[in-house]
């Protein structure tokens, strides 16, 4: 199983693959893409720069296991956000399905967030 984690880049998955290393990279680039098209209905910026997915496992069968917490655990786009991740995720070409687990362990908090995040939100 391949991993790519949020905090290990956008272009960073693991080795150990049976997936062609070329194919697992575009494949990755492509799910970090569908990922930045999802948006907190209440925060103009993409779940992805938010530092909301955690863990983006890639299965030799191209399953995608997401990992993902929310702004705080009664965010009001609870029920709707795992949702979008999944359709976002299961849209990208080569996936063969798609699992969306939500954790709140570690909590979110600010430091999760790209610096282009931060600029959007003007939070410096």
């Amino acid at each position: 199983m391949s991993e790519m984690q949020a905090s290990d880049g956008p272009n960073a998955p693991a080795v150990d693959s049976a997936i062609p290393a070329q194919e697992l990279e575009q494949l990755t680039d492509d799910i970090v893409a569908a990922l930045k098209t999802v948006y907190d209905p209440e925060i103009p910026v993409d779940i992805y720069e938010l530092g909301l997915i955690y863990k983006v496992d890639i299965a030799d069968d191209r399953q995608v296991a997401v990992e993902m917490t929310l702004t705080t655990p009664n965010c009001p786009s609870a029920a709707e956000l795992p949702g979008m991740v999944e359709g976002a995720v299961a849209s990208v070409g080569g996936v063969s399905g798609v699992t969306v687990n939500l954790t709140f362990d570690p909590p979110w908090d600010q430091g999760r967030m790209s610096e282009e995040a931060r600029l959007s939100l003007n939070l410096w």
